[in-house]
């Protein structure tokens, strides 16, 4: 019952961290909405498959809904580093790790740890 708690724990904060990110890039509509709770259900399934993973759902969680809404409406988070060059989306660092951040490939600019986009300055 204790892993299930954690599991849980983990999969609601992994929630809370990618729905402020998009809070602060003002995307969090119900449909945006929908796509984090898509991805919260498989990750769920996920790391119930490979317990291991847990310390992994935050940047999972995140490149899912990255995913999804360029497939729907187009790249997400747009670089703030880059201004004035093409828009481009930022990259989650390590791919499967713990930690993650968002990063500007171009750059290598660590930006912001994933669910602090909106402490930017």
């Amino acid at each position: 019952m204790e892993d299930m708690d954690q599991l849980e724990q983990a999969l609601h904060a992994g929630r809370a961290r990618v729905l402020a990110d998009l809070e602060s890039n003002e995307v969090a509509h119900a449909d945006v909405v929908s796509l984090v709770e898509e991805s919260v259900s498989h990750r769920r399934w996920w790391v119930e498959q490979w317990p291991e993973g847990v310390a992994f759902l935050d940047g999972l969680i995140a490149q899912d809904v990255q995913d999804g809404l360029l497939e729907r409406y187009g790249r997400w988070p747009l670089c703030p580093v880059c201004v004035g060059s093409e828009p481009h989306a930022l990259d989650i660092e390590p791919e499967l790790g713990q930690d993650p951040h968002w990063v500007c490939a171009k750059t290598t600019t660590s930006v912001a740890p994933v669910g602090a986009l909106g402490r930017l300055p």
